[in-house]
């Protein structure tokens, strides 16, 4: 396994820093019980009368559903540690467990789904739009694009190649509409827009403001549609999350420009606002930047921190849906801040050329991390082959700024 080999090269095994109590999510006693409630949100509280340690001899937490262990190990530093004994267990659980609660989620352009399981674990389930072969048209702004299921569960993957490990762990689905849908929603908006096509599958639509009518209806064969299952975040009542516009957001207009495609010494201002001009948040935007540019997303308009943990964390990289749309075209511009401010991690630049060659070429490691998925194959080809051309610009941009 090229994947094994990667995760045992020394640049996967620089320590983070020594976890305190303060740069904890939450802070658990993990002899303690605890009973999960179902409340609408995956809320747990402590249970004083639980005995502590079980009959087994193991502790309270080795109960603990894999969901809420996901969310007791998040700190100030990773979302997940790069060997994680839990990631298998969720990315099954994310794929196989019983679906006993789906309704459309709230907000947001384009229909997405919450779906519980029996032990209060939620994911968030976004429905099959596109082929594996259909490219955006070339003429589609960036902003009409449909969202791709398969490009979340490849960029959770790519995130984690990339040892960045701050997208939440996807996995690949088969869904059956009538059984896991239509007959458990409660969702009564949700349950006004199923119907059966001409051709006798069953649709449905929901409610959203892109996308979400006949004409767009989202249909299984005759009752099973695709999608990716990714594990939901700790509820925002629990774990405060901090929304922050990205300084390189795109105008999202179909004629006018953001100030940073007309002002070549942009990142200037950028590194003298807050939270630019201290610590290493503008270097975590690059990162993100080139996780960006690899799978071909111009999307990115915001990114969330914890704000427990302040300025001085990682950043999340939530919604990478209109990741992987096109593979016969790059996209330059999403590299601006890394063109415009020079600026790159030691550790990054080192792990980028690491991936650009033998043994640990980044297409195949992307296409045996994925071939592992429920849906595989999760890519076409020739968007794998694209990542190692993409990786080649970036190197080359980072050679041309150390020239400079």
């Amino acid at each position: 396994s090229k994947l094994a080999a990667l995760f045992e090269h020394p640049l996967y095994n620089i320590p983070i820093p020594e976890v305190t109590e303060k740069d904890k999510l939450f802070i658990v006693n993990p002899m303690e019980k605890f009973s999960l409630h179902s409340s609408g949100s995956d809320e747990w509280v402590s249970s004083s009368k639980a005995e502590t340690l079980l009959p087994t001899g193991k502790t309270a937490y080795d109960t603990y559903p894999t969901w809420l262990k996901f969310h007791v190990g998040i700190n100030r530093y990773e979302l997940y540690p790069r060997r994680d004994p839990l990631l298998p267990t969720l990315l099954r659980d994310l794929a196989t467990q019983r679906i006993v609660s789906s309704v459309q989620k709230s907000g947001g352009t384009q229909l997405k789904l919450i779906m519980t399981f029996p032990n209060y674990g939620q994911a968030l389930f976004k429905p099959m739009k596109q082929t594996r072969d259909q490219e955006t048209p070339i003429d589609f702004f960036y902003f009409s694009d449909f969202e791709r299921h398969n490009a979340e569960i490849a960029a959770f993957h790519l995130d984690r190649i990339l040892d960045f490990r701050r997208i939440p762990p996807v996995s690949g689905r088969l869904v059956n509409i009538t059984k896991e849908i239509r007959d458990i929603t409660t969702d009564k908006k949700l349950a006004k827009t199923f119907f059966i096509s001409p051709a006798g599958n069953v649709c449905f639509y929901g409610e959203c403001s892109y996308y979400c009518s006949t004409e767009h209806a989202l249909c299984g064969k005759p009752d099973r549609l695709e999608g990716s299952m990714a594990a939901l975040l700790p509820d925002k009542t629990l774990a405060k999350r901090r929304s922050w516009r990205s300084p390189w957001r795109r105008s999202y207009h179909k004629s006018k420009k953001a100030e940073w495609e007309l002002n070549p010494n942009y990142c200037t201002q950028v590194r003298e606002t807050p939270p630019y001009d201290r610590g290493h948040r503008l270097l975590d935007l690059i990162d993100m930047t080139i996780l960006d540019f690899l799978m071909g997303n111009m999307d990115r308009h915001h990114y969330e921190t914890f704000e427990k943990f302040g300025n001085d964390t990682f950043l999340l990289h939530l919604d990478n849906g209109r990741g992987f749309g096109t593979h016969s075209r790059d996209e330059p511009s999403i590299l601006a801040p890394l063109q415009q401010c020079c600026s790159i991690k030691r550790s990054t630049y080192l792990r980028l050329q690491l991936l650009a060659t033998q043994p640990y070429l980044l297409s195949d490691l992307l296409r045996e991390a994925l071939a592992a998925d429920p849906l595989a194959p999760v890519l076409a080809e020739p968007h794998l082959r694209a990542l190692d051309r993409r990786l080649g610009k970036v190197l080359a941009m980072v050679g041309h700024c150390l020239a400079r």
